[in-house]
């Protein structure tokens, strides 16, 4: 039994290093922050610098990699320059970065919105929800996801697939069904959340 116990706890360790390696992040980034607020402007080129990657992230994830994500991550770097002061020292620094994060892209989505005021937006707005679809592995569906998408009815399962699986716009889908832009739109939300509730075993 301590034979056992001494070999399963290497395998924890990683997660340990993990943890504390961003503890430390977290620390040292809240420091930064602390630092600007003071007006030390390499503190916050330094933040701005370390944090980067996870803005990339978040942003790239909520968006999916789509052509204007940079631009938002800029957007997000610019949203946290203007309200820096809003932090609060003796906070956590990550929920405040989160959530700063959330609100840029947010913003950004309603902005481009009210430039254009067509069915571009559309396609945004799709990429911003919450979707069960993998990005940045080629395209790899798992089986639980091929399933779910079987029980989809026809019409759904098509919406879903165009924008999804062929990655047209809202706009060329909904020509390429011979419907209009609203009801596909429509076809395609309930498809979305019926896979969403079939995944989560909501669904019989």
């Amino acid at each position: 039994m301590d034979e056992m116990r001494e070999s399963a706890a290497p395998s924890a360790e990683p997660d340990v290093q993990t943890a504390q390696a961003e503890s430390e992040d977290e620390l040292r980034w809240a420091a930064w922050m602390r630092a600007a607020q003071g007006g030390d402007g390499e503190a916050f080129e330094a933040l701005l610098g370390a944090i980067l990657p996870r803005v990339r992230a978040h942003v790239f994830g909520r968006l999916g990699g789509r052509d204007h994500a940079e631009d938002v991550v800029q957007n997000v770097l610019l949203s946290i320059h203007r309200s820096r002061h809003t932090y609060q020292p003796d906070r956590r620094f990550k929920p405040w970065l989160n959530a700063v994060m959330r609100n840029a892209v947010i913003d950004s989505l309603r902005a481009r919105r009210h430039e254009w005021r067509h069915q571009d937006f559309d396609d945004f707005e799709i990429a911003a929800e919450e979707s069960p679809f993998p990005t940045g592995d080629g395209g790899a569906l798992s089986p639980e996801l091929e399933a779910a998408l079987a029980r989809l009815p026809d019409a759904q399962r098509e919406a879903v697939e165009l924008l999804h699986l062929q990655e047209l716009s809202v706009k060329e889908a909904a020509a390429r069904i011979g419907i209009s832009v609203s009801a596909f739109k429509v076809r395609a939300h309930r498809g979305r959340a019926r896979l969403r509730e079939i995944l989560e075993g909501r669904k019989p």
